[in-house]
């Protein structure tokens, strides 16, 4: 919105011709560098100055979170605490986005739209369990209908207005045509594509879910995982930095950045309110978004295999759960003392907060090396 105002609009018509050095310095605005700055930093500062105002308004509601009986004793006392805090996430980085964005780009709608739907999924899970005053909300197979239904959207979306290109970009691997290095594409079609993007998105926005259980926890991978993700965004939508390289170059996608820019400042902010001891819980409507988001950008942009390496402690605590169900099952024992693996180190007898610094510190090394992979390409 503020690109038209103060670039197409008032740039283009008082400062292009260097009659005035106040208005010739908006020509920053078309910079998606600088707007994704200020989109994070915007969001930031929403995120504070209205999250009392939320938690408040949450508390006259008695949107209080329930808390399973079975799970680490001292979880108990959070019982009640507010959540469903995710729409101070979500309302953040919507406004952030909208106001530093350009809004012509069908990749910027086709995220805030996913993150948007996912977020309803989740709102419907929590206030589920607010009003019935339990643990469990929507039944699995609700879920994970809507999940799906979204996933088909995005995709058609895809197929029919965004003209996508239906193949795998591999990190590490490169073909060769005439001797030349290219990069790693595999063309897959539209129709397995769609099982892809279906796989991705329920696999990213259940394995943040799963890892909302710890005051800060979630919310801090986040941040740090969204930042980067910026940062890939950025450099597979700037031909110069594709090329060299050597990733799939996706034009369509700079808007993103200013998106993803706005979730980190957005994480950053809720923070502030969740860090332990948590004063507002983001509940399902943030989880799903988060994850939701996450997945949509990773496939808008051609990133879908980095997803592993940005969100690295995700795929660890989605990976925990799929264990231990799958031991039981299978053999009637227990591979973690509890699931998410979080649980498993509570039990284990390390603190709440020592838990999450310790994830924290293995999600930037995640981080560190999804950027490091850029040049190993």
């Amino acid at each position: 919105m503020l690109y038209y105002l103060l670039y197409e609009l008032v740039f283009k018509q008082y400062g292009a011709g260097g009659e005035s050095y106040v208005f010739k310095g908006l020509n920053v605005i078309q910079y998606v560098t600088f707007r994704t700055a200020w989109a994070t930093i915007t969001a930031l500062l929403i995120s504070l100055l209205f999250g009392g105002k939320v938690i408040r308004k949450l508390e006259s509601l008695k949107y209080g979170q329930e808390i399973r009986e079975e799970g680490p004793e001292s979880h108990q006392e959070k019982k009640g605490t507010p959540t469903m805090g995710g729409v101070l996430i979500i309302g953040s980085v919507i406004a952030s986005t909208l106001l530093w964005s350009r809004l012509d780009s069908i990749y910027l709608w086709l995220a805030l739209g996913a993150t948007t739907l996912f977020a309803v999924i989740g709102f419907a899970d929590d206030y589920v369990k607010v009003a019935k005053k339990r643990n469990l909300g929507l039944t699995g197979k609700q879920k994970l209908l809507g999940q799906i239904l979204i996933a088909v959207g995005i995709w058609a979306a895809l197929w029919f207005v965004a003209n996508y290109p239906w193949n795998l970009s591999i990190p590490f691997l490169k073909a060769t045509a005439n001797s030349n290095p290219v990069t790693s594409v595999s063309w897959i079609g539209p129709w397995i594509y769609l099982g892809f993007i279906v796989f991705v998105l329920l696999g990213s926005s259940n394995a943040v879910n799963l890892t909302d259980g710890l005051d800060g926890l979630a919310i801090s991978v986040t941040f740090i995982a969204m930042s980067a993700l910026t940062g890939l965004t950025y450099v597979a939508s700037d031909a110069r930095w594709a090329k060299y390289l050597d990733i799939t170059h996706k034009p369509e996608a700079a808007e993103l950045t200013v998106f993803c820019g706005a979730m980190v400042g957005a994480s950053l902010g809720f923070l502030w309110y969740n860090a332990p001891k948590a004063e507002v819980f983001m509940g399902d409507v943030g989880s799903l978004a988060i994850g939701g988001a996450l997945g949509t950008v990773a496939i808008l942009t051609k990133q879908e295999f980095m997803l592993p390496f940005v969100g690295g402690v995700f795929i660890i605590e989605a990976l925990s759960v799929m264990i231990q169900v799958t031991s039981f099952k299978l053999t009637g024992k227990r591979v973690f003392k509890m699931s998410p693996i979080h649980h498993h180190f509570e039990l284990s007898g390390w603190k709440e907060s020592k838990v999450v610094f310790r994830f924290v510190i293995v999600a930037i090394l995640f981080a560190l090396l999804s950027l490091s992979t850029l040049k190993l390409r």
